[in-house]
This record gives structure tokens, sequence and C-alpha cells, in this order.
């Protein structure tokens, strides 16, 4: 088998577990706190990314690090584990996971915004259609079809969800050029954004009991979102030629996810779900081709 179909093989592995996780969210919340649920998935994936990094002999390079390079991980483990699934999870135990899923979904929509707000990045005639086209699709999900009537399903979900993209928008600005070993670099941010978590859970009063079920997902959730499907989609990065023979994948997600949703969780998938996520899709779609990509934050 060539390289490039290896690469694919590693990408739709990545897209089917992403596509699994926002029915597992669902159905963990059913059994644990959102937060508690963010600590025993968090231990899972520490744990996880710490044996590979065992199994692969990279963790040598860790002791190499300068002390700027510990305080980066730090500094995104505040936002990648702890900030972003503290929001999500909290999204999702507000939200039907239809809503809450495609509303993820739109961070790479937001980190044109971003871009443009901290950094003066300049956004392109052709990103406004765009981003038009994506917030037509938020509305359609956030409203039931019903954009006119300026009613939303769940206001505080619905802006969780949505802040949610925000966190893992300024995550990926910040990361998306650090050069440091990937899995290294994961596992440091996932040990200091697991602290974090300990401590708040600790402070706010969020540890809890969990049985065998929120037990088992949380275990799914850090193994497969949080560390399985990093490791196979950073496998099919290096094998494949360009990032876009692979990335264009990444568009399968979403509706990969309403499908398990539907058929695990029991929800009715919505037209206007559908609809919605299409119109979402379409404005990444858009900004992607033809509005150029956000340039990542550099090291100085």
């Amino acid at each position: 088998m060539s390289d490039q179909r290896k690469a694919y093989v590693y990408a739709l592995l990545a897209v089917g577990c992403w596509g699994t996780v926002a029915a597992a969210f669902k159905l963990s919340l059913r059994h644990v706190g959102s937060d508690a649920l963010v600590l025993y998935s968090a231990a899972a994936a520490l744990t996880f990314l710490f044996c590979v990094a065992m199994f692969t002999n990279t963790l040598s390079e860790v002791r190499r690090w300068r002390t700027g390079d510990y305080a980066r991980s730090a500094l995104l483990g505040a936002l990648n584990p702890f900030l972003y699934y503290v929001v999500l999870f909290k999204a999702y135990d507000l939200l039907p996971a239809q809503e809450a899923q495609p509303l993820n979904f739109t961070w790479p929509v937001v980190l044109v915004v971003l871009s443009a707000i901290l950094f003066r990045q300049p956004i392109r005639p052709v990103s406004y259609l765009a981003l038009g086209v994506s917030f037509l699709g938020v509305v359609m999900i956030a409203t039931h079809g019903n954009p006119f009537s300026f009613r939303l399903s769940d206001p505080l979900g619905v802006t969780l969800a949505l802040a949610s993209t925000i966190v893992w928008a300024l995550y990926w600005l910040y990361s998306s050029n650090d050069r440091r070993e990937p899995v290294n670099r994961l596992l440091m941010n996932f040990a200091f954004g697991f602290v974090l978590v300990l401590g708040y859970c600790v402070s706010a009063d969020r540890l809890e009991p969990v049985g065998w079920r929120g037990l088992a997902g949380s275990v799914y959730i850090g193994l497969v979102e949080m560390g399985l499907a990093f490791v196979f989609w950073l496998k099919a990065l290096r094998l494949s030629r360009t990032t876009a023979e692979v990335g264009n994948l990444i568009y399968l997600t979403p509706f990969l996810s309403l499908v398990v949703i539907s058929l695990v969780v029991g929800e009715e998938i919505l037209p206007a779900t559908w609809a919605g996520l299409v119109l979402i899709v379409a404005g990444i779609i858009v900004q992607n081709r033809f509005g150029g990509t956000p340039r990542p934050v550099k090291r100085k």
C-alpha cells in the first residue's frame, strides 16, 4: 500500500473517531457531571499520551525544553483541555447533541474573525460571504429552523457552544506553529491542563463518584477524542503528499456525527439541523478555498 493510501486510511480512522464522540459526550453526561467528565477524560488522555510517548521513545526531548517551552504548554493546557472542554461539555449538557456538535464545528470561521481582531490580518471580501453563510447555518440550528423568531433553543447552551469555538480558535492560533514533537507537546499540554481541571473541580466542589457507565464514557472520550484521533490524524498528515489531500476528509465528520447521534443517542435529527450544517460547512469550504488561511502566531 502506498503512503498516500495509508494517509487516507489514517485520516478516515481519525474522522471515524471524531464522528462518534458527540454521541459519547451526550451519553456520558447522563451518568456524570460535565466538569467531572472533563477531569476523568483528561486523566485517560494523559495516560494514553504518556504511553504513546514512551512507546515511541520521544520523551527524552522534553528534558531539553527551555522554561519558555514549559510556559507555552501551561498556557496551551489552560486553553485545551481545561477551558475548552469545561465550556464544551457544559454546552452538551444543556443542548441536544445535534445542536452542540454543528455549532462547535464553526471554529474555522471564528478563526478568521479572531485573526482579524487580534493580529490585524485583513479579511478578504469572499470571507465576509463565507462568514455570512456559516452564520446563517448557526441561526438555523439554534432556532430550530425559525430564524425570524429570534428564539434560541437554549440561550446559555448556544452561547457556550459558540464560546468553545473561540477557545479552540485561540488554541489553534497559538499552537499551530509549535515545532516541538507533537505527542510530547500535547502530553505536556494535558499534564498542565489536568492540574488546572483538578484544581477547579476541587475548589468548586465538582468532584463526584462515578459509576461504571460514566467511567467507561470518560475513558472512551479520553482515548478516542483526545488521544487516538490526534495520533491517527498526525500519522495521516505525515504520510500524505499534501495536507489538502487528507484535510478535505474532515468535512465528513459532522455529517457522520449526526448519523451516530441519531442511531446511538436516539435524537431525531431535525431538517433544520441538516440544513444549518450544510450552510456551516459550505461557509468553511468557501473560506478555506478562496479566503486564505489565517497565519498562526509567531514565536518571538
